[in-house]
């Protein structure tokens, strides 16, 4: 039988999160948010938005304005670098490729996060059009983004990486979002 105060002398150790689950869990916001967004713009009329449409616009922004930002930096920072160094030309393509989507995800971001953050902020002036037709391109390139790291990359990079390196990309990662989460 185990004592209270033998518990409490030795504490379980948090569970440590290798960097890819880190990865894998902002994927699934993603697509859950892609879905949001689609589902969002494909619901806008010219009427007042919902005070749910506000939500959710804000909702979406805030995901794509900070941990989707986040999300890339830690790609570029801890998976690419790996992948391109082994020399593989179908990985390093794959990687070029990823890399130059980051580029136009955030072009397509900066298009469409004024009209959506207009549209939470329950101002009249978004163009529906306009929003309707960027948001179709982000969503559709962020889903095909997500699925070639799913399907390729991660794969690569897990099999490349040690057990110790993506413990200690993990806690690279969750530092440095402690600290951004302290600054704001």
């Amino acid at each position: 039988m185990t004592s209270t105060s033998a518990q409490t002398k030795h504490p379980q150790p948090p569970v440590m999160l290798d960097g890819f689950e880190v990865l894998d869990d902002c994927h699934r916001e993603t697509v859950l948010r892609l879905g949001e967004l689609a589902e969002l713009v494909a619901g806008l009329d010219s009427d007042t938005p919902s005070a749910a449409a506000r939500q959710t616009a804000a909702t979406i922004v805030a995901f794509f304005s900070t941990t989707a930002r986040q999300h890339h930096e830690d790609e570029e920072k801890h998976v690419f670098p790996a992948l391109l160094a082994a020399g593989n030309d179908e990985v390093v393509r794959a990687v070029q490729r990823l890399r130059q989507d980051h580029g136009w995800l955030e072009a397509d971001w900066n298009e469409i996060e004024p009209q959506l953050d207009a549209l939470a902020s329950g101002q009249a002036w978004v163009d529906l059009d306009v929003l309707r037709e960027g948001a179709e391109i982000f969503v559709a390139l962020s889903r095909d983004h997500v699925a070639l790291e799913e399907a390729f990359i991660y794969p690569q990079a897990r099999a490349a990486m040690r057990d110790p390196e993506r413990r200690a990309m993990g806690r690279e990662m969750a530092a440095r979002r402690r600290a951004r989460r302290g600054k704001s």
